[in-house]
């Protein structure tokens, strides 16, 4: 969506750092908590001064004591043998794979995440984990304990950020996007297969100021359900906070409760699928 667009999905006046604040203490949020944001800057409208006054807006209605973390992932660090979106010619797949420059958190960018989380990484006082593929970056008074000690291994498992957003009993907000996007998912999905469909990738890494190509262990995640998990958690649970911020469609939410509701409708519904093509297909 360009400038035109948001302009003209605006109705009234644009969104303000002032209009915002508002919009998030509307919506339920408030001091102290920790939130984990996915979010579409053009969902919004036209918001005077972009990207930095949705973070800023909502760092200060967080609170020093608060604590806002943002999925960074960089999927351009993967091995170029599975890219897909777009595939390379095999003839490139060595050379890209041998001079990928290696993953800096302070200089590599974010993929397919958005305006808002790229320009909130480089902010300062704002602490980056060290996965290469998915990081996590977070501003506030649990930052370091969110991002610190992100194993490289199964980097969305208990390890990760997403683990620590669950034990410090946090929020996740959608801003302007759906449950398709929602990234606490995946922690629902390590706990039900911690060791299943194991699969190996691999990312340049700066180990004693030399660049290696280190493999990278993952389970094989699906996303092809989350959002009739999403819509099943709404309705089962009625726990979802919906609202408006500026032009946005929002939810608010604990991510145990997500997290919980999920590893149940997992276990259920994919093993039982899972039984069923295991007896089609034998």
């Amino acid at each position: 969506m360009g400038e035109q667009d948001a302009v003209e999905l605006t109705q009234g006046m644009p969104a303000t750092h002032y209009s915002l604040r508002k919009d998030f203490e509307s919506l339920g949020i408030r001091k102290g908590m920790v939130v984990l944001l996915r979010s579409s800057l053009s969902s919004l409208g036209w918001v005077c001064g972009g990207a930095v006054t949705v973070i800023l807006a909502l760092e200060e209605t967080l609170g020093v004591e608060g604590t806002l973390v943002m999925p960074t992932h960089s999927g351009d660090l993967t091995d170029p043998r599975d890219w897909k979106n777009p595939p390379v010619p095999e003839s490139w797949k060595d050379t890209i794979r041998d001079t990928m420059p290696p993953y800096d958190p302070y200089l590599t960018p974010t993929r397919k995440m958005g305006i808002i989380p790229e320009t909130f990484r480089k902010q300062r006082g704002v602490l980056r984990s060290a996965h290469p593929h998915v990081s996590f970056s977070a501003w506030g008074a649990q930052a370091r304990k969110v991002t610190e000690e992100h194993s490289l291994d199964f980097g969305l498992g208990e390890q990760s950020p997403l683990a620590r957003v669950y034990d410090f009993a946090g929020w996740v907000l959608m801003l302007g996007v759906g449950h398709e996007c929602n990234t606490s998912l995946h922690l629902a999905e390590y706990r039900v297969s911690p060791h299943g469909r194991v699969v190996e990738n691999g990312a340049p890494l700066l180990i004693e100021e030399k660049r290696q190509w280190v493999k990278i262990k993952d389970i094989e995640i699906d996303d092809s359900d989350f959002v009739t998990i999403g819509s099943e958690f709404e309705r089962d649970t009625r726990k979802v906070r919906r609202g408006k911020v500026a032009c946005a469609d929002a939810m608010l939410f604990l991510q145990r409760d997500l997290v919980d509701y999920s590893v149940r409708w997992m276990t259920e519904n994919r093993q039982t699928k899972e039984r069923y093509e295991q007896l089609k297909n034998p």
